[in-house]
């Protein structure tokens, strides 16, 4: 997975973003603003790309974006539970109608058996309407987990895109 090939999947995200006149708001966690740069290198995303989201810490996770703190202590932070709140979060605190969250392990650290370093627990949101969640177990290094986290989210975008647009056709 290479920088070309994550601007490929930014720029197909914005065409498709584009043709149903909707707009995009990333939240993210162990990416740190990753996937917002990966969309805003492509020119015209303002277009498409409302804003973004990073949350790294459980503060700014219940702050910014409205994440109870009973849903962290029963799920933990990196959990598809918290990455819907996270999602449903961005898209009511922005004007974009679909939204995509990233929230996991990374490493080296933080990994434990029932969360090991590679966990990454993303959800898709179409505002008022569809929510898709899922988890991924990745290798590699930090950077790896990071850049693969990207990918899936912007190809869950797609997915999600291709979705509505076929249940309204």
């Amino acid at each position: 997975m290479n920088d070309t090939t994550l601007q490929h999947l930014a720029q197909e995200v914005g065409l498709k973003l584009i043709q149903q006149g909707l707009m995009l708001v990333s939240v993210e966690s162990c990416t740190g603003g990753w996937l917002g740069h990966v969309v805003t290198s492509i020119s015209g995303s303002s277009a498409w790309y409302e804003r973004g989201f990073i949350t790294y810490t459980t503060i700014s996770k219940q702050e910014m974006l409205g994440v109870s703190s009973k849903a962290i202590k029963q799920h933990g932070e990196v959990s598809e539970e918290i990455a819907r709140e996270m999602a449903h979060g961005g898209v009511s605190r922005s004007h974009a109608q679909v939204s995509v969250s990233i929230t996991g392990i990374a490493g080296p650290g933080g990994g434990t058996v029932k969360k090991p370093v590679g966990m990454v627990c993303f959800a898709w949101v179409m505002k008022d309407s569809h929510v898709l969640s899922e988890t991924r177990h990745f290798t590699g290094d930090r950077e790896a987990v990071r850049r693969q986290s990207v990918s899936v989210a912007l190809q869950g975008v797609i997915s999600l895109l291709n979705e509505m647009n076929s249940s309204v056709a």
